[in-house]
């Protein structure tokens, strides 16, 4: 009976220690067993695992694909002109056995900074491998690429994987961008004024050619007008010609009808003369003229 009072303690020290000998991994974690520090067991599957208590303790990493986002990074590009890039990667933890080695107790916090280092490395020896236009251009998969794979190298000595790398922000530095943006106002000035100049070019050949066919044109105008105009003269002289030989009182008729029109065109015109006037004689107004019936 004198025992009793220290056998429900030891039970109870019992089955902590039992209890404590059993972990469970979850889906989305790896686990280590360590002892003293050394790994002593690798648990990648989920479920029900064994340590000994007291002795090895348990380490769990994150078995999912995690993401590193970059702080705004300064690059030169090929050219010399300074870009601000940012930047995110995914990963993962591919052999926690490596990457415990690696890292130490520090674990993903550690191991962020690492890669961190390692992501900017990249960029900055990729995009600097290059102008400034394909680092701004819509198409930025092959630099994202490259980036993807320099990193995957110098990460796998830490045993995770880069997995993805894209540049989600390429702008230039505040500083720079006015003076920018007056270059490019400059050079669309000079492919303006270049447009002009050759459209007033164009234009120019255009009127010249108009300014000749309006020339050949009215040219040939007036001399169809002219060849008309004499064919109609002939025929008008050759219809007074057979008037006048047919009736020539009706003709001396008509060109003192003629004279009177032409004498009398002016609305302010006066006319001073006697009334026996031959000019009110048609008959003497014809001999005057030296019409005869």
């Amino acid at each position: 009976m004198a025992r009793a009072p220290f056998i429900i303690p030891a039970i109870v020290i019992l089955a902590g220690l039992g209890l404590s000998s059993f972990f469970i991994v979850d889906e989305r974690e790896k686990a280590l067993v360590l002892q003293f520090g050394q790994v002593k067991q690798i648990r990648t599957e989920p479920g029900l695992g064994f340590k000994l208590p007291l002795i090895q303790e348990v380490v769990t990493y994150d078995d999912r694909i995690l993401s590193l986002p970059t702080q705004p990074l300064e690059v030169t590009p090929l050219d010399d002109r300074r870009l601000v890039v940012d930047a995110f990667a995914r990963w993962r933890i591919t052999d926690p056995v490596k990457f415990r080695e690696a890292v130490g107790s520090g674990g993903e916090a550690f191991a962020k900074n690492r890669l961190d280092g390692i992501l900017n490395n990249a960029i900055r020896g990729v995009l600097g491998s290059v102008p400034s236009t394909a680092v701004l251009s819509a198409d930025r998969t092959p630099l994202m690429n490259q980036i993807r794979d320099f990193a995957r190298r110098e990460a796998a000595a830490l045993g995770v994987d880069i997995i993805d790398v894209r540049l989600t922000r390429t702008d230039l530095p505040e500083q720079n961008l006015s003076a920018t943006y007056a270059r490019m106002r400059a050079e669309r000035e000079r492919e303006a004024a270049d447009e002009r100049a050759r459209g007033a070019e164009a234009a120019q050949r255009v009127r010249a050619t108009a300014d000749r066919t309006v020339v050949e044109v009215t040219s040939e105008a007036r001399k169809q007008a002219e060849i008309i105009r004499g064919e109609a003269d002939a025929q008008r002289i050759g219809i007074y010609a057979d008037a006048y030989g047919a009736d020539p009182d009706f003709f001396g008729f008509t060109r003192a009808l003629q004279f009177y029109a032409e004498s009398m065109q002016s609305k302010n015109s006066s006319l001073v003369t006697q009334p026996d006037s031959v000019y009110f004689n048609y008959n003497r107004f014809l001999e005057s003229l030296g019409t005869t019936k």
